[in-house]
C-alpha cells in the first residue's frame, strides 16, 4: 500500500515504514503530525485518485530529526570580464517517519 501526499508543496510517494528528508517542517522533534492532502491511494492495486484530494484519507508522521543537507556551490562566471562569485548553500531538511496510512 502507498500513497502521494502533498508535502510542504511537493508530491511525494509514501509508504508505511518509510524515513523521508522533507523541507523542514514547523514540528518538534518526535512528535506526531498528520497530512490530509492525500492524492492517490493504491491498495494492492486498486487505485483511487483524488479530485483533488482523496476524501477521508490520511497519512500519519513521527519527526525524526531536523539536519542540514550537503552543501551545494553556486560559481557565476563572465568570462574575459573579471567577474566571479562562489556562494555555497545549505537546505534545511526535516527527517519523518510514515507511521500509517489511513483511506
Amino acid at each position: 500500500m502507498y500513497a502521494i501526499v502533498n508535502i510542504a508543496g511537493q508530491q511525494i510517494k509514501v509508504q508505511e515504514g518509510n524515513e523521508l528528508l522533507v523541507n523542514r517542517l514547523k514540528a518538534e522533534e518526535g512528535s506526531s503530525i498528520s497530512f490530509d492532502q492525500v492524492l492517490l491511494v493504491d491498495r494492492d492495486g486498486n487505485v483511487t485518485i483524488g479530485t483533488p484530494n482523496v476524501a477521508s484519507a490520511k497519512v500519519d508522521a513521527t519527526v525524526v530529526e531536523h539536519l542540514k543537507d550537503d552543501k551545494v556551490i553556486v560559481f557565476k562566471k563572465k568570462r574575459r570580464k573579471g567577474y566571479k562569485v562562489k556562494n555555497g548553500h545549505r537546505q534545511y531538511l526535516t527527517k519523518i517517519k510514515i507511521e500509517s496510512i489511513k483511506a
